[in-house]
């Protein structure tokens, strides 16, 4: 009986691994199948010049004109006004001035701006019912105030000049 059991074992255990090989060999055919489909899927990829254009988010050109610019205004009743004027990106300003004497104080005003692209300007509108401000935009890196009504100042435009932080070699601002 003990070799009947023996005998059976082995029948049993070459019945399984006959069975086995083949289903190996035809799932190694399939898995190869797919590794060779992958492959072609990712030369296919790396090949196509991906254009990302398509789903690129369109540039307001509104929020590229931003920065902080310094300066050394005119004043009638004083030496001058230091002026920081920061634009923002979400199109906040804030404009801090102060007159060129020693230990006077600091004075803030926060508005929105605008600028057109056509006629070069940047205008300030102030929270509070301060003026409206506008400037010339110069280039890149430098405003020149005009008058209130959107005119040049008379006199020397580099009087009325702000020039933008990364364009100048330190915030120091000079008097004219």
């Amino acid at each position: 009986m003990q070799t009947l059991k023996k005998q059976l074992k082995q029948n049993m255990a070459l019945i399984f691994i006959s069975i086995l090989l083949p289903a190996n060999i035809a799932m190694a055919a399939t898995d190869q199948a797919d590794q060779e489909k992958l492959l072609r899927a990712r030369v296919k990829n790396l090949e196509q010049d991906t254009d990302h254009s398509a789903h690129v988010m369109p540039i307001d050109k509104k929020l590229e004109f931003h920065g902080v610019f310094y300066g050394y205004l005119p004043c009638k009743d004083c030496d001058g006004i230091k002026a920081t004027l920061s634009l923002k990106q979400n199109n906040n300003y804030l404009l801090v001035t102060q007159p060129a004497k020693e230990s006077s104080r600091e004075f803030y005003e926060k508005g929105k701006y605008t600028w057109d692209e056509e006629t070069h300007t940047v205008v300030l509108t102030p929270r509070t019912e301060s003026t409206i401000r506008q400037y010339r935009i110069e280039n890149e890196g430098t405003l020149v105030q005009l008058n209130s009504d959107g005119t040049k100042v008379a006199g020397e435009t580099d009087r009325y000049t702000l020039r933008r932080s990364d364009t100048v070699k330190s915030r120091e601002v000079h008097i004219h």
